[in-house]
């Protein structure tokens, strides 16, 4: 009944909060565009009206960036450097939102005020960046231990042991995953922690989230798999329609930007269905909440 519960009123919760889930996609938009519309304009300077536009209309084609020499290791560098510049600072405003988000996913009603949800972004924007760097430290941990060094010990094995390498990546992966939904478990009943405390302290909230994350294993991990999956499915779906679109004029490359972002906001409000899901989780034992808050 719990996970039933929780996965209704985390998908209710999201749908309250799609002011702060547009919020999201406005800045992550924004935050691409810095990146994708000056390196249009220097493939444009690069490359013009010349025949390499004709052969890429075709397909990829690796003749036409060896022959760009200087002009593509000068896109490549810029991309690659764009891409990391991306990464450090979406990560950061991904982390500053989500305070935001939170808070608003606790509300009853349907107001919303974009100062609160800045105030409230700002006010635990420290607590979770703490929170965040140490889960995807642990996670990043876990890739290296039981991805890398086991397939890089089966490329090894690989030549005298047939399908060693498929297997291995296969096993690895799997557990990695399982292992990252705990961790996931404990990042977001530690930032559900934090929104509830009159004094958010990100060590408490850490204590917290592994506490409440075993002691509540059953419900809260079945739902966190359940959404992950519903996540996954999701994503299979998208690389399946997405490459097959061919758009022909302006307005069929409008209307495929509209439906990829619309896609991206679907991608968005299930990452918040988790979090209103293990709010909700959460908040079914105030007893032990208010304990915690009280520390």
């Amino acid at each position: 009944m719990k996970l039933l519960s929780s996965l209704k009123s985390g998908f209710i919760r999201s749908a309250r909060a799609w002011r702060g889930i547009m919020i999201m996609w406005l800045s992550s938009l924004m935050l691409v565009s810095l990146v994708a519309i000056p390196l249009k304009h220097a493939l444009k300077t690069d490359l013009g009206n010349s025949m390499i536009t004709e052969k890429l209309a075709h397909g990829i084609n690796i003749e036409v960036f060896a022959d760009l020499g200087s002009s593509f290791r000068n896109l490549g560098s810029y991309f690659i450097s764009g891409f990391m510049l991306i990464i450090l600072i979406g990560f950061i405003i991904n982390v500053f939102l989500t305070g935001g988000l939170f808070s608003n996913l606790r509300k009853s009603s349907l107001s919303f005020s974009i100062q609160e949800y800045l105030q409230a972004s700002a006010k635990y924007f420290l607590p979770f960046l703490i929170v965040s760097v140490f889960i995807s430290i642990i996670i990043l941990f876990l890739f290296i231990l039981i991805c890398l060094i086991p397939l890089s010990i089966a490329v090894q094995a690989a030549a005298s042991v047939e399908g060693a390498l498929l297997k291995t990546a296969i096993v690895s992966g799997s557990v990695y995953l399982l292992l990252v939904a705990i961790l996931l478990q404990v990042a977001d009943y530690s930032r559900a922690w934090l929104v509830s405390s009159a004094r958010p302290q990100s060590l408490k909230a850490l204590g917290f989230g592994f506490k409440y994350t075993f002691r509540t294993f059953p419900s809260s991990y079945s739902l966190v798999l359940i959404i992950l999956l519903v996540q996954f499915l999701f994503g299979w779906l998208v690389l399946h329609i997405i490459p097959g679109i061919k758009p022909t004029g302006e307005i069929g490359i409008i209307m495929l930007f509209v439906l990829s972002q619309s896609l991206f906001v679907i991608k968005i409000y299930l990452k918040t269905w988790r979090f209103g899901s293990m709010t909700n989780m959460m908040e079914l034992n105030p007893l032990e909440s208010s304990r915690s808050e009280s520390r």
